[in-house]
């Protein structure tokens, strides 16, 4: 339905008229042989950001996750990650498929890795196991709900990390609305890890696309793994040229993102049968347990769709809200409107 108010995801954005207008206007050429000059920009720009040495431009999160991870590691190598990651969640088992490696998945209230936590559980070598080869986090923490990782969590950790020899990498697709939360800039946030992904089409809006930055040693071999993986694209100007409004224009943004996701919780909260705690919607990503409704979560997500709203079930239990630009608080307060029609 047209009218519809779609919270599924922030991936559901349509593109800017500014975004529209840079890729008509965009300068390209062939970006396998470096030749791209606004794919050039993107991953000049993106490495400014995050304040590394430098970026490639990939089709997807995913891949870019599990480009990171070929990178850091090899077959038989053990990775260390919350148990509800998207890393091992939603990337058709990539970690094992791609790059031969073991999860030792870590059972967290809040999708939060602590050092004191996981140190027990990084190995070294030896004449059994390869022992551990990298530690995934992910900065906004979505099935977690969005959650933030605490100023302070992630730079004892990757101190603890490197002490066993061991890197970090940063699932950040939505490191954006996580710096905005804890008011820090993206590279304070991206600092202390190895490597660090996040998506333009998340919650910057972009139509396509996400970014991977590092060490020039590592994204020269994360050039070469995105080839082998078939991400090398040619005349990508026209999509990196979205990108770069992307990450100048839509930053601004979020902080509304997050006050309709608040405004979510905070009435759904109010709802018979529904069970959330607002203060821990701390981004735009809102989760709840509908099963005091006396509906699934599917169940609940059709009747919606019957009111105008789209939403996902994770599982039978909990729904997910996501805001994005797409939605106003007027969209949000249908959502809400449409709730208490269904319960009622």
């Amino acid at each position: 339905m047209n009218d519809s108010v779609d919270l599924r995801s922030d991936t559901v954005t349509r593109p800017t008229p500014e975004m529209r207008r840079a890729m008509a206007e965009a300068e390209v050429g062939d970006d396998v042989f470096g030749e791209d000059p606004t794919v050039n920009r993107l991953e000049a720009r993106a490495a400014e950001i995050m304040g590394k040495p430098a970026s490639l431009f990939v089709p997807s999160g995913t891949m870019g996750n599990q480009i990171a991870v070929q990178v850091h590691t090899s077959p038989g190598h053990e990775i260390i990650c919350d148990e509800r990651s998207h890393v091992v969640l939603y990337e058709m088992g990539g970690l094992a498929k791609l790059s031969s490696c073991v999860t030792r998945t870590v059972a967290t209230e809040d999708g939060i890795l602590h050092w004191d936590e996981i140190r027990g559980r990084v190995r070294p070598p030896s004449d059994h196991y390869l022992g551990t080869g990298l530690i995934v986090i992910e900065n906004s923490h979505n099935v977690a709900g969005g959650r933030v990782y605490p100023e302070g969590v992630i730079e004892e950790l990757c101190e603890g990390a490197r002490a066993a020899g061991v890197r970090v990498h940063m699932d950040g697709a939505r490191i954006f609305n996580a710096a905005t939360h804890s008011g820090r800039r993206v590279d304070e946030v991206a600092a202390p890890v190895d490597s660090v992904m996040f998506c333009l089409s998340k919650g910057l809006g972009a139509p396509v696309g996400s970014m991977l930055a590092g060490s020039r040693e590592f994204i020269d071999r994360a050039r070469l793994v995105r080839k082998a993986l078939g991400g090398g694209m040619r005349q990508a100007g026209v999509l990196a040229a979205t990108g770069l409004v992307a990450l100048e224009k839509s930053p601004r943004d979020l902080p509304t993102d997050h006050a309709n996701a608040r405004y979510l919780a905070e009435s759904l909260a109010e709802m018979p049968g529904i069970a959330i705690d607002p203060k821990k919607v701390e981004t735009n990503i809102v989760i709840f347990d509908v099963s005091g409704t006396g509906m699934s979560s599917d169940e609940f997500c059709a009747r919606l769709k019957e009111n105008g709203i789209l939403a996902i079930g994770l599982d039978p239990r909990r729904t997910r809200m996501v805001t994005h630009h797409d939605v106003n608080r007027e969209g949000c307060e249908k959502a809400v409107a449409a709730v208490s029609e269904i319960l009622h």
